[in-house]
């Protein structure tokens, strides 16, 4: 297993990094963030899941930390991709392998003592219990037991953890480049006493996770987007710098009779 060796110095250059790669390549960044979820209570630790539809998921949960929270980020990754990619452990990222039951074990272990770590700074870990990238409205949403089994071992030290759901939707609207849409649901408080087990938790992740999946392409589909705030606005797409340019000859004036 990969653990994490985090840097800070690297953390903040792949912050500014990650916000260049929104610029050019969508035209807008938005995130619904509900009233209250920055302030949660940081003696608790919080694991944000969600659906796992884009190869962004890793790029964005860095840089919602940074604008929102004050947290140590954890995200897990595929063992094969974070070999590849080992300068994301420098973040705050370790690697789980679903092939080898003892190493998955392991992973889960680690994840739970991260969250439990003694620290200022609330422990927060991002996860996508879909395991791989899928579409974004397939439906059902099947979890693995990972989120839980991660949750039962907290329990064995805490009292209480959040649970925070959180989706992703790439959209083309009015512009050559495409919309990320981000949606972040309230905290929910999960004790000890509440703990039903590894399939009733799975299962009211995945419900929930469905849920809040339809509420955003409800809300794009109507262009509801007045709770989404924008957060990154991209270059000018190609269309709009001609409209500009055909705007400042007089290009787009009628002709005249």
């Amino acid at each position: 297993m990969l653990k994490v060796r985090r840097s800070w110095a690297y953390t903040r250059w792949f912050g500014w990094y990650s916000r260049r790669q929104f610029r050019r390549h969508f035209h807008s960044l938005r995130v619904q963030m509900p009233t209250g979820l920055p302030e949660m209570d940081t003696s608790i630790p919080v694991i944000f899941y969600g659906n796992h539809a884009y190869w962004w998921d890793g790029f964005w949960s860095q840089l919602c930390t940074e604008l929102y929270f004050r947290q140590n980020l954890y995200i897990i990754i595929e063992y094969a991709q974070l070999v590849k990619h080992q300068f994301f452990t420098r973040l705050g990222a370790f690697s789980i392998d679903r092939s080898n039951a003892r190493s998955a074990i392991g992973t889960l272990d680690y994840a739970a003592e991260c969250l439990v770590a003694p620290s200022e700074r609330q422990n927060a870990l991002w996860i996508f219990p879909q395991g791989l990238i899928e579409h974004v409205d397939k439906r059902p949403l099947l979890f693995f037991r990972g989120t839980a089994g991660i949750v039962q071992r907290v329990f064995k030290k805490r009292e209480s953890i959040y649970l925070v759901s959180v989706v992703s939707r790439i959209e083309y609207l009015e512009e050559q480049k495409p919309e990320l849409f981000l949606s972040f649901g309230s905290p929910r408080v999960l004790k000890r006493a509440d703990w039903q087990g590894l399939d009733a938790l799975t299962a009211f992740m995945q419900q929930t996770t469905e849920s809040h999946l339809d509420k955003v392409k409800q809300a794009v589909i109507e262009r509801r987007l007045d709770g989404f705030d924008m957060v990154i606005r991209g270059s000018k797409s190609i269309n709009r710098r001609v409209e500009a340019f055909r705007s400042l000859f007089g290009k787009g004036r009628p002709a005249e009779e």
